[in-house]
């Protein structure tokens, strides 16, 4: 797999297809015709949500699911969105129980209104009866993030021998990885990459004459990163323990000696995304066990770390990749408030005598 990303679309674009087989052909043709603007990730949680949608009109309207079409959508009012908004609280499909939080609702009320919007223009529903909805009020939590102290207990404790709680199996299977998991958590808390980010990277992607790396962001847009010294040498020693499997014509080494990825399995493919997340977790868990931290949270880690040395909410925009600053601007709310604080006593209106 040298492409991640794409593998991942083709994989999203066959799931697409699978789920779209057993809804209302109206989904398909919905999918069609936002592919050119949207990508195969954000298609693919499209079709979850009206899944959902759609089972909820099958009850609605007493009708197979197949079976539903536009004329069905004509019939809605914004009553019945609400409805749906209040069933997601509490819903089974295939009998299994879900229960949405505001986030979840939010997401799909937003989904629900890309697909009338899309009908209403063109001219197959008279009216957005979503567009008289309210989004639900989604109320924001606290940024959870590593404390100077923690990203180094954490990082002692990766290039650790003794790992605590861990079995004589567990000791010998983190002798072999913890060059890479080191490498990897450094990359995350030294360039606040996304985890697919840091899946998706090829070893060609890297430059250690510039300390510089190419990423590709959401949406399928490519961006030049740069790191730190630190991170350079983590790098440098994860490649070169490749290297020396790979001469040393050991198991592992004969696995990867074709593969571009940047990070392995153990099994020598491309690292997951979910063992990146369970990584993360198995350590952290040791070093805070009372903070729920993930990937993303230790891009939240550099991101605040980088808000407080630039004090400039656009660098952090831009090297996060967040389109809007406005989306860096709410998470960062409360450290914009540290710094106007700070900058406050920063201005003397007389000066000192001595």
């Amino acid at each position: 797999m040298d492409n991640y990303f794409e593998e991942r679309n083709k994989k999203n674009i066959m799931q697409i297809r699978k789920l779209c087989d057993n809804l209302p052909t109206m989904i398909r043709e919905f999918d069609m015709g936002i592919q050119q603007r949207t990508s195969t990730l954000t298609r693919l949680g499209y079709v979850r949500d009206l899944k959902i949608f759609c089972y909820y009109l099958s009850q609605r309207f007493e009708k197979d699911i197949k079976s539903l079409s536009i004329q069905d959508i004509e019939e809605l009012d914004s009553f019945d969105i609400e409805l749906f908004l209040d069933y997601l609280s509490d819903y089974k499909i295939d009998g299994k129980t879900y229960s949405c939080g505001e986030k979840a609702k939010e997401r799909k009320l937003c989904t629900i209104r890309s697909f009338f919007k899309y009908f209403y223009k063109k001219n197959m529903l008279s009216e957005n009866v979503t567009a008289k909805v309210d989004l639900p009020k989604v109320h924001d939590k606290g940024i959870i993030r590593l404390e100077a102290d923690e990203v180094e207990k954490l990082l002692d404790l990766v290039e650790s021998d003794d790992v605590p709680g861990m079995t004589s199996q567990q000791k010998a299977f983190h002798a072999k990885t913890k060059v890479r998991d080191f490498a990897i958590l450094s990359l995350f808390l030294g360039t606040g990459i996304r985890i697919s980010e840091l899946v998706g990277i090829n070893i060609e992607d890297i430059d250690f004459n510039t300390n510089a790396f190419t990423v590709t962001r959401k949406g399928g847009n490519k961006s030049i990163l740069y790191f730190s010294d630190e991170v350079a040498d983590a790098l440098k020693k994860y490649l070169g323990w490749c290297q020396e499997q790979i001469e040393k014509n050991t198991e592992f080494g004969k696995k990867i000696i074709d593969n571009k990825a940047l990070f392995f399995s153990s099994e020598g493919t491309r690292i997951t995304v979910r063992a990146v997340e369970n990584m993360v977790v198995k350590y952290a868990k040791i070093v805070c066990p009372l903070k729920k931290i993930t990937p993303h949270k230790l891009r939240s880690t550099y991101g605040t770390e980088l808000y407080r040395q630039t004090k400039d909410i656009y660098i952090v925009a831009d090297v996060l990749g967040h389109k809007d600053v406005n989306t860096t601007r709410k998470h960062y709310a409360a450290i914009s408030e540290d710094i106007r604080k700070e900058a406050a006593t920063k201005v003397k209106l007389r000066k000192n005598d001595d």
